[in-house]
């Protein structure tokens, strides 16, 4: 699903106009949105029942130049990620 079909779907579900569900989608996960903002704070979003989004540090480690073959030093860096919460997991085993 992309952002579209997703937007289409959102507006489907709640009645709302497609531009009114995509002002919604936008306002959420766009780099400048909700939940990109927290994360940028250092916080992290807890949707009970769907999941958790965070940022992990990530050191600082050894890594090769696949075109070169030589040893590079890769920064340590900060990774958003999202773990999917109890309800999510049922509803996507629950389907199969």
């Amino acid at each position: 699903m992309n952002k579209s079909e997703l937007v289409d779907a959102l507006a489907s579900k709640t009645k709302m106009s497609k531009a009114d569900s995509g002002r919604c989608i936008d306002a959420l996960f766009t780099p400048v949105g909700v939940i990109a903002g927290e994360l940028k704070r250092g916080g992290n979003v807890q949707i009970t029942g769907f999941g958790n989004f965070e940022t992990r540090k990530r050191g600082a480690r050894k890594g090769r130049n696949p075109r070169t073959g030589k040893e590079i030093t890769i920064k340590a860096s900060t990774a958003a990620v999202f773990r999917a919460g109890k309800g999510l997991k049922d509803a996507v085993n629950r389907r199969k």
